[in-house]
């Protein structure tokens, strides 16, 4: 038993698939960095309703959110507590609108999204192939 509780912020990602296999990424304005489209739960939102607000606002992406794949807990570096959770998700769009967060997207195939996305972010896509696959299985 902990003597304090982790007080993290929650964030979701969605590991977005099309239908031939590639991945949506996105490349953050701030850094440059690219990552898995999502972002923060608000206050009284559901999870799911949170992750999809998220991805509409970032890409006018309205994927099938499918099931969590992955979670992460963390303290950054000015000792803030992150809680992040990834889901598999599916679309059959491929038209992308990006918000102002986001300068750049692209729709890869699962070993060149693996090469941009950071350690965690690899793990879930990795983890969303395995039920992508199990899904489209024939």
């Amino acid at each position: 038993m902990t003597d304090e509780p982790l007080r993290a912020t929650v964030t979701q990602r969605g590991v977005v698939f099309a239908p031939d296999d590639e991945i949506l990424i996105v490349r953050r304005a701030t850094d440059g960095e690219w990552e898995l489209s999502g972002g923060r739960v608000d206050r009284n939102e559901t999870a799911t309703a949170g992750l999809r607000r998220e991805l509409i606002e970032e890409t006018t992406l309205d994927p099938t959110i499918v099931t969590p794949v992955h979670t992460l807990v963390w303290q950054n570096e000015a000792g803030n507590g992150r809680f992040a959770v990834y889901y598999y998700c599916r679309t059959s769009q491929r038209s992308v609108s990006l918000s102002s967060e986001h300068d750049a997207y692209q729709w890869n195939p699962v070993d060149e999204v693996r090469s941009q996305l950071s350690d965690p972010q690899q793990t879930a896509v990795d983890e969303a192939l395995i039920h992508h696959r199990e899904v489209n299985a024939d």
